[in-house]
């Protein structure tokens, strides 16, 4: 099935994906190494996911052009985990979140998604731009021999930022002249032939660690298969499914958004979690979508499931047989790309909404921002969509009124207009006036807009209140599902009057 799709590839298509690919195979390296070493394991551990996942995504998942591999979100939980139980606890742990994100798949819970509210994105976009630029500055500190880490100064700095200004001068001047092959690939090959000619000495990608290595193999976790091992592994699997999940379908969403196509949120959950399967029985760290290299391969035009897959293929054809090669390639040029990144995922549009949108939408996206670079993708999200559901619910609670005239036989008609549910509910019980009302009370419901069991015990109660005071009430135009879910109000209201 997929080599028949490339077959209907055109040369222009298969080019332009088999060089970005390349590119994010390239901008992926260094990143794998530091997650695994952010995460206690060994680079081959962060490589080895970051092939696996994106071969098995790319090739199945439901958003052809995002690429997925060892990502930070996940690294920063696995920490206490490895540090606490070893390596192998890791690896359960992956498989278990795999099997997690396959059930949330075949639930078909993917859709939901689409409820994230766009100050949400917003705020998960602008977090996450800021995180892969901070993430950056890891690069500027030197290890010591024992082990103290300090800030690069002097001539090692000023030939880092040259080297890193050349590198996204590249970027953004190239195009200007040929389009031909990928800027972003020119400016590492550039910067890379350039260090090397001239001899120049910088830290280059060997001094994250080697990536050479061999095929990954097929390997049981060794934990034992007893209940006390799920007890140590299924909170983290939990969350890690949870944060690989938000982080894949949030980028997939900003990925439909940029090329106005519509990816599939159940199936790239299902190819989520089928490639953490595997990666956690070939030695892998386990991963999710990443936005730095989604971002590189949407902006290089490479839309097609070729990229993923040539992704992952160029990077493990890096540990097999081009690793002395890859890493001599200088840091500042990846640095580089990856502060082009940062800035083209940015939404520097955002910044002209002050404003012009409800001050909430604006606080919910600058928390969301906010909680992303100083916590956690998952809480930021989770917390920007319960405050988003929070102000719609308060906004739509002011909105509950009523018109009330008296008509030619003395009833007050109350015409009520907005939602009747929980939050708006002491609104609603304020309208009314019982003591002062006349004997007989209509609420007309055509305005208005029964939602929840909570409304439903308003009215109840504001039937026995109207009882207390010995008057009738008749309530006009309310539906028949609210009618049978009537509980004290059913013996004391004549409804649908005319």
């Amino acid at each position: 099935m997929i080599l028949s799709n490339i077959r209907h590839y055109s040369p222009q298509e298969i080019k332009t994906n088999l060089l970005s690919g390349l590119t994010v195979a390239l901008a992926m390296v260094p990143e794998a190494i530091a997650f695994a070493l952010i995460a206690h394991v060994s680079p081959l551990t962060g490589l080895y996911a970051a092939f696996i996942v994106a071969l098995i995504t790319s090739a199945f998942g439901g958003r052809p052009g995002m690429i997925s591999g060892a990502a930070g979100a996940l690294a920063v939980v696995m920490v206490a985990l490895v540090v606490q139980h070893g390596v192998e606890y890791l690896f359960a742990t992956v498989v278990l979140m795999g099997l997690l994100q396959i059930l949330f798949a075949v639930a078909k819970l993917g859709k939901f998604i689409r409820m994230v509210p766009h100050p949400v994105m917003l705020g998960f976009v602008n977090g996450l731009a800021i995180v892969i630029f901070l993430a950056q500055f890891g690069h500027f500190k030197t290890v010591a021999a024992d082990g103290t880490t300090t800030w690069m100064s002097g001539n090692a700095l000023y030939l880092m930022m040259a080297l890193i200004a050349v590198t996204i001068a590249i970027i953004y001047l190239l195009p200007k002249l040929t389009k031909a092959i990928p800027s972003t690939l020119a400016a590492i090959a550039a910067v890379s032939f350039g260090v090397g000619f001239f001899n120049i000495d910088t830290k280059t990608v060997g001094d994250l660690g080697s990536i050479a290595g061999g095929l990954p193999s097929f390997h049981l976790p060794n934990v034992p298969f007893n209940f006390e091992t799920l007890k140590i592994v299924f909170p983290y699997a939990l969350i890690l499914a949870a944060i690989g999940l938000i982080e894949t379908l949030l980028t997939l969403n900003l990925i439909d958004d940029m090329t106005d196509t519509r990816g599939k949120p159940n199936r790239e959950s299902m190819a989520q979690g089928a490639a953490n399967v595997v990666t956690g029985f070939f030695g892998g760290m386990g991963g999710c979508a990443m936005i730095g290299q989604s971002m590189i391969n949407v902006n290089n035009g490479a839309l097609k499931r070729l990229s993923g897959i040539a992704t992952a293929l160029f990077l493990i054809s890096f540990i097999l047989f081009a690793s002395k090669w890859i890493e001599m390639i200088p840091l500042a040029a990846l640095i580089g790309v990856m502060f082009v990144v940062a800035e083209k995922t940015f939404e520097w549009g955002s910044f002209r909404l002050f404003g012009k949108v409800p001050k909430q939408d604006v606080f919910v996206g600058l928390l969301v921002g906010g909680v992303t670079v100083i916590a956690d993708l998952a809480i930021a999200v989770i917390l920007g969509v319960i405050v988003s559901a929070l102000v719609f619910a308060w906004e739509h609670a002011k909105q509950i009124s009523a018109n009330s005239h008296v008509d030619d036989n003395g009833w007050k008609i109350y015409e009520l207009k907005g939602s009747l549910f929980f939050a708006s509910i002491a609104a609603f019980q304020n309208i009314f006036n019982p003591s002062n009302d006349p004997d007989d009370v209509v609420i007309d419901f055509k305005n208005a807009k029964v939602v929840d069991h909570s409304a439903l015990a308003a009215i109840d109660g504001l039937a026995v209140r109207y009882q207390t005071a010995g008057k009738k009430l008749h309530l006009k135009h309310l539906s028949a599902d609210c009618l049978e879910l009537l509980d004290n109000a059913k013996g004391m209201i004549e409804v649908n009057v005319i």
